[in-house]
């Protein structure tokens, strides 16, 4: 082989090792990118399906570009793609933050956004926030339908016969208010009030519920007993059953019973009010008495001395003594 032909093998050898060394395109940082600074951090996102993501597409928070798309793959089992998120050091987000899939127009890129969760616990590290090798699972994350999918709905609508069910509702809906405006405008009015005052009393409703669902779980733990109870009811049961014939039997009497008490008050009802007023005096006349009648009934048992002889008794004699007083009529 001559010189020249082992000059150019080696040039091409040389050029094949080189470009092995060098960037794939998607390695290459595209113009105009967000800046990740000089402390970024990396961060992986679950998602169902990321539709055409790519590489080194854009990754905002509120629509503020911090970081791009590093690395897209699947998990292990291949239920997930994994998305691996570069993100700007400075752009601080909380532990439970969430991954959406936008679209920056509607032919446009796709692009990872990243916002506050809901304030549920997340997974992305201590001291709440997310760290570096952080993890945000699929289900914090989701997508919006692709044009293509709007497309097919809105086809299967206009193909399915959807319009003329539209056009059969608006129809009925029309003869509806047709001549009834005001009592729809009151039945609004009226919906729009219950639901005002539905919203007003929603904390009352949210305690009941949460009361209710701890009633249940009380009720869920007492099972055994409540069931042990329920068992013991059954042979009362069997015996009322058996019963049932003196049962009726004693309530019969008992409304019989009632008919001829009440006969005897209608007919002594006269008598019992006579009675009733006759005795209104007796009880004034007490009443006015105050703490007469009490001292005077204390005389009973010493009459006809007062109740002070009973400090003369001594054993079984009683020392006393008569003063009389005489003088001309």
């Amino acid at each position: 082989m001559r010189p020249s032909r082992w000059t150019a093998l080696v040039a091409v050898l040389v050029l094949l090792a080189g470009c092995s060394g060098m960037p794939s395109a998607y390695d290459l940082p595209l113009p105009g990118g967000a800046d990740v600074g000089d402390r970024p951090y990396r961060v992986t996102v679950e998602f169902d399906d990321v539709l055409d993501l790519v590489p080194q597409a854009a990754v905002k928070v509120a629509d503020v570009p911090v970081g791009r798309v590093e690395e897209i793959g699947l998990s292990e089992d291949g239920s997930v793609a994994l998305v691996r998120l570069l993100v700007n050091g400075d752009a601080r987000l909380p532990a439970d933050a969430r991954g959406l899939l936008r679209q920056s127009s509607l032919l446009g890129e796709k692009y990872v956004e990243l916002a506050p969760g809901d304030g549920g616990a997340g997974d992305g590290g201590a001291g709440g926030e997310l760290v570096d090798g952080a993890v945000v699972p699929v289900a914090r994350t989701n997508r919006n339908p692709e044009v293509e999918e709007v497309l097919g709905a809105l086809s299967m609508l206009l193909n399915g016969g959807g319009i003329g069910q539209v056009q059969d509702i608006s129809r009925e809906l029309g003869a509806a208010f047709d001549g009834n405006t005001g009592q729809a405008r009151s039945l609004l009015s009226t919906v729009d009030e219950f639901v005002r005052r539905l919203d007003e009393r929603r904390a009352d409703i949210t305690r009941a519920v949460d009361g209710l669902a701890r009633l249940s779980e009380v009720l869920a733990a007492q099972k055994p007993g409540i069931a042990e109870v329920l068992d013991g009811v059954e042979p009362g049961l069997r015996v009322l059953e058996e019963q049932r014939g003196q049962l009726v039997g004693l309530l019969g009497a008992l409304d019989r019973l009632s008919g001829v008490a009440v006969d005897t008050v209608e007919r002594s009802r006269e008598d019992l009010v006579a009675d009733l007023e006759a005795l209104e005096p007796v009880l004034r006349e007490l009443a006015e008495a105050g703490q007469d009648l009490p001292r005077s009934l204390e005389l009973l048992l010493t009459f006809p001395f007062t109740d002070a002889v009973l400090d003369g008794v001594k054993g079984d004699y009683l020392n006393t003594y008569l003063e009389l007083k005489g003088g001309p009529r």
